[in-house]
């Protein structure tokens, strides 16, 4: 049996089935107290992306950092005030975007079923919602978050796009998350784009040798010379590159196949094809589409139970965006 091969058997028998309770969330948490909660949730997902085609890219990175911070609580949603600033005024989340999707679901859930379904939940399942509609996987996400009652700028420690394989893994097995939940999740990137001033650096000075980074593709370089500007003139706004520039708003695994081409925008993803302890996965996933989604279909779902609120503790809010009672 090929190296491939052997790895795609591997990652068919360990992903492709998880338990349907993961902690305390439930698949079918509202089939009682709100059957059409899931259904509203996927109307208004494919109302917002038939105009807006960065919905899917939105709600991953939204689903990630709300649920890397104090775990997935919707503290990412809480609005900050003149007096009292919230996670979503921290810089790695000044450019999450997709919050106008949550707003709208939770409008006509309050409609539906008042007071039942949580903001943390709608964020999960709004997020599968949009990677199915992207060509993605259709996974059964268990529910039964409640939302957080904090939201501090102070809590938002990410890893960053040029983070090393090695600083990012460790984020992840903090979060009780393994190496290839690590490198499926940042498959993800699949849809999305980044804007010049997280890549900038890799076009010109790369770490100060005063050339570009030699594991980018060097057509890529010139391409991306041209959008972004020169250090010394760069351009007055901030363009955005696709980071998969062949598949670009399709849910695949072309990732990393352009990874493997030295096509990666970002340098935390083209150091997955050069990390001894990823590249090998990162072939796997190029190799088999069904590898990649079976994964992460896997991960996500495992992503999104880290420190979950269930039971009695947080609170259901009422509007995603402020707290139900007003905290000092």
């Amino acid at each position: 049996m090929s190296t491939n091969a052997a790895l795609l058997a591997c990652l068919l028998q360990v992903v492709f089935i998880f338990p349907a309770v993961m902690g305390q969330l439930l698949v079918g948490f509202y089939n009682s107290v709100c059957p059409r909660a899931e259904s509203i949730i996927r109307e208004v997902v494919q109302n917002q992306s038939k105009t807006n085609p960065f919905v899917t890219a939105g709600l991953l990175r939204m689903h990630f950092h709300d649920c890397f911070v104090r775990g997935c609580d919707a503290s990412i949603l809480i609005d900050p005030t003149k007096n009292k600033p919230s996670e979503k005024s921290a810089g790695p989340n000044l450019s999450v975007r997709g919050y106008e999707v949550i707003d709208d679901a939770k409008k006509r859930l309050e409609v539906a079923c008042p007071n039942k379904v949580s903001c943390a939940d709608i964020i999960a399942l709004a997020t599968r919602d949009a990677v199915t509609l992207a060509g993605g996987p259709n996974y059964s996400v268990p529910t039964g978050r409640r939302d957080g009652l904090v939201s501090n700028p102070n809590d938002v420690n990410l890893p960053g796009p040029s983070s090393s394989v090695s600083d990012a893994l460790q984020a992840f097995i903090n979060k009780g998350m393994t190496l290839n939940d690590m490198t499926t999740l940042l498959g993800a990137h699949t849809v999305g784009v980044a804007h010049c001033q997280f890549f900038q650096d890799r076009l010109f000075d790369f770490q100060g040798s005063g050339s570009p980074d030699p594991s980018m593709d060097a057509a890529l370089v010139t391409k991306l010379q041209k959008l972004c500007g020169t250090q010394s003139k760069p351009l007055d706004s901030d363009p955005a590159a696709f980071l998969d520039q062949n598949t670009s708003f399709v849910f695949d695994n072309q990732f990393y196949n352009q990874i493997i081409q030295k096509k990666g925008i970002l340098q935390i993803d083209q150091e997955l094809t050069s990390d001894s302890r990823t590249s090998g996965i990162v072939s796997g996933f190029a190799f088999s589409g069904t590898g990649f989604t079976q994964s992460f279909a896997s991960a996500i779902v495992k992503m999104g139970s880290i420190e979950v609120l269930a039971g009695n503790a947080g609170e259901i809010r009422k509007n995603c965006r402020v707290f139900n009672t007003r905290r000092a």
